[in-house]
């Protein structure tokens, strides 16, 4: 005699349906292909840098650290993740409404919540694998040219902790802009006016009252970093230092914050009317 699935089950299994369903979209689209190029172009840079000085013979460890920091913290968080996920998070559902395809999702008997989750799980799966290996390669390419001293570095010195400090932030970027892409979506037609201002509220963070920082991703983001940008180039002299917080309550924020936006998606996706014919 059969026994019917507990709730949870079923819907863990719809769940799974739907992230294997969309990361089997991500990696083989448009969007993709320029999420590539983001992330790809410091690789790039970097392994040419790596060509043109074999062994290291020109370059400095300590110079060649902070320049490998300024990629990370203002290349990708600030404009690699942040458009990769635009791009990609803003397509979850306007995509699918372009196109005429989402109504088979909701004919499926799952909550929209399931699917609202699911796609967001495989959006954040495919920006996370995508820039995680980008900061990888650029890691490698970035000591790899130094020979024995770059090994030393790595392995004996605060090489490791850079990196996973590296990829977290990643990881977290990934999050992070994600749940805001996603909520913005179900919101507006065009989300890229909305987009705009995110993007402009994230570069001037720095600059505003030490308050109004703790309201942008990047504040918390930055506190994670091993090596400190804050006090070079001109943008310095109008940077208004907030007390930093520690890792311990910047991870956790973060993720409360994504929760409240995926929280947010999914009232918006239950009380949300689909018409093909407005778009």
């Amino acid at each position: 005699m059969s026994t019917a699935r507990p709730d949870w089950q079923k819907r863990f299994v719809q769940l799974r349906a739907v992230v294997t369903i969309e990361l089997r979209r991500y990696f083989f689209t448009r969007q993709a292909l320029a999420i590539y190029l983001l992330a790809l172009a410091p690789v790039v840079i970097i392994g040419l840098h790596a060509i043109t000085s074999p062994l290291g013979r020109h370059c400095n460890i300590a110079e060649d650290t902070e320049i490998l920091a300024g990629i990370v913290q203002l290349f990708y968080v600030h404009l690699g993740i942040f458009f990769g996920c635009l791009i990609l998070f803003t397509w979850l559902f306007r995509g699918e409404i372009v196109q005429r395809s989402l109504h088979y999702y909701l004919l499926a008997p799952m909550k929209r919540d399931i699917i609202v989750l699911g796609k967001f799980i495989a959006g954040a799966v495919t920006t996370s694998l995508i820039f995680c290996t980008a900061v990888l390669l650029s890691f490698i390419f970035m000591y790899g040219h130094f020979g024995p001293k770059g090994e030393q570095f790595v392995f004996d010195g605060p090489g490791l902790h850079h990196l996973g400090a590296y990829l977290l932030i990643t990881v977290l970027a990934c999050f992070g802009y994600g749940a805001v892409f996603l909520a913005i979506s179900l919101i507006f037609r065009n989300p890229m006016v909305p987009g705009a201002f995110v993007f402009g509220w994230e570069s001037i963070s720095g600059v505003l009252p030490a308050t109004l920082q703790k309201f942008s991703i990047t504040f918390y983001l930055k506190n994670l970093a091993p090596v400190d940008l804050s006090g070079k180039g001109l943008l310095s002299l109008f940077t208004v230092v907030a007390q930093p917080v520690p890792a311990y309550i910047a991870i956790p924020g973060l993720f409360l914050f994504v929760g409240f936006m995926l929280f947010f998606a999914c009232w918006r996706m239950r009380t949300m009317q689909i018409s093909y014919a407005k778009d």
